[in-house]
């Protein structure tokens, strides 16, 4: 990570860390590097979540982004994928989406999109980075008529609606849909393109007021949707973060069903319909053991990266693969957009159901889930890669024990924390006890070791 672009933009406290002064610099710096501002004025897409820091830091954001010469078309509250495919289905030079995702609204984030609908290089990142803390490039600042201004079109984002709705490929009359918008963006897109697709659609969470996005209530916490699934007798619930890049999912029973298990039912239906590339679908190594057993059950290749959906899409452009991500709901698909899409997601979800005539309950069936445990090792930081822990015999031969004891039905997996001085440790596994018993000692081993 760079010294201010993290694994998605740049993210902290708004007002604190995320400073209106920083949000100019950032706007300033990336329009110029993004768009090499010359005679003809580069269009920007700006974009933004329900945070009530979001207004703020879009005005500093967009003043910066005029300074040199840019124009700033605001779209106002959208979702983080509908700038991803509005900059290129609307032929814009880059586009720039203010939001920090899944967390507490006190938090905020700007990350920007190339021209291509991409999130950028980390080369592009660190140039951005060395403009605004090293003064590595001078920026002219024009003045007269080749100051960049400002429109704003509030009709861009039901272009977006409408474009999610293309993606179905069938009606979803008869399909009974509860739906949990984290007050965040999808307030303003899944409920219209569904309804439009044919569903009866049952919301609660679609009331931002600026604080109360991601508030006990989204993916990061599905009991709601659950609740609300069972009291409305829903086929099928859909849980959104704040900008609506991830979605989780419920069935009809109430119990969750999650990104793997999207990912499963999606890239099983493609392989059945055959258009999954190489029947190859890219996951984390953070995915459970049942997906790859579900994967080899079924003929899928399911290819492993480091944990971060920019991984997953470096290894997906790499192959022309055109499925993969994460446990927590950010599933790319690669044939519609250019990042995780959660309202997209959710659509071809419920477009499997509809053609399979199956219960969600019985999609999801297909991939049993291992009792997974996770344990954090506080540790030296210097020590927390594996070169350098993998050097103490007494930990090597904790950590080659416990792969023999579970290799036929379950699985060790240890990871250095790219932020914190720590080292997770992972065990999955039949009996839930008994492996976290096993994580709880390896830990404390590597807390012995390593301090």
């Amino acid at each position: 990570m760079g010294r201010l672009f993290g694994t998605d933009g740049v993210r902290g406290i708004a007002n604190d860390e995320l400073t209106p002064e920083l949000a100019f610099k950032i706007g300033r710096a990336g329009a110029y590097v993004l768009t090499g501002v010359g005679e003809d004025k580069p269009r920007i897409l700006v974009g933004r979540d329900t945070r009530i820091s979001g207004g703020v830091l879009e005005c500093a954001l967009v003043a910066g982004i005029c300074s040199v010469g840019a124009e700033a078309v605001i779209a106002g509250v959208i979702p983080t994928p509908a700038i991803a495919h509005l900059v290129r289905s609307k032929g814009f030079d880059a586009g720039v989406m203010i939001s920090a995702s899944h967390n507490p609204f006190e938090h905020n984030g700007i990350k920007y999109f190339s021209g291509s609908g991409y999130k950028l290089s980390d080369e592009t990142e660190e140039r951005i980075e060395g403009i605004i803390l090293d003064n590595a490039e001078e920026i002219k600042a024009p003045t007269g008529k080749d100051i960049g201004h400002i429109t704003y079109d509030d009709s861009l984002v039901y272009d977006y609606i409408k474009f999610a709705e293309s993606t179905c490929g069938v009606r979803l009359d008869g399909l009974a849909i509860a739906i949990d918008c984290a007050n965040g963006a999808s307030s303003v897109t899944a409920q219209k393109a569904l309804e439009e697709l044919g569903a009866e659609v049952f919301v609660i969470n679609d009331k931002p007021n600026g604080i109360n996005i991601n508030d006990n209530c989204g993916s990061t916490h599905i009991d709601g949707l659950k609740a609300f699934v069972a009291e409305k007798k829903a086929d099928l619930g859909l849980a959104f973060d704040g900008d609506a890049d991830r979605v989780l999912a419920v069935d009809e029973n109430g119990e969750l069903v999650d990104g793997d298990k999207i990912m499963a039912i999606l890239a099983l239906d493609m392989k059945e319909r055959g258009c999954l590339k190489d029947n190859t679908v890219v996951a984390t190594v953070m995915s459970n053991l049942g997906f790859f057993v579900m994967g080899s059950k079924h003929g899928l290749n399911i290819k492993r990266t480091k944990v971060g959906d920019r991984y997953v899409l470096e290894e997906m452009l790499k192959h022309n693969h055109l499925i993969g991500g994460e446990q927590s709901g950010h599933v790319i698909l690669l044939e519609h957009n250019t990042t995780g899409d959660g309202l997209v997601t959710g659509i071809q979800l419920a477009s499997v159901l509809k053609r399979s005539e199956k219960k969600t309950s019985e999609l999801a069936s297909v991939m049993h889930v291992y009792p997974q445990v996770l344990e954090n090792a506080n540790v030296k930081n210097e020590l927390k890669n594996e070169e350098n822990y993998m050097k103490f015999p007494e930990i090597r031969a904790a950590i080659e024990k416990l792969e023999s004891e579970f290799k036929d039905s379950g699985r060790v997996l240890i990871r250095p924390s790219g932020t914190e001085p720590l080292v997770r440790v992972m065990i999955e596994g039949d009996d839930r006890e008994l492996i976290a018993r096993k994580a709880k000692e390896l830990a404390k081993l590597f807390e012995e070791k390593l301090n």
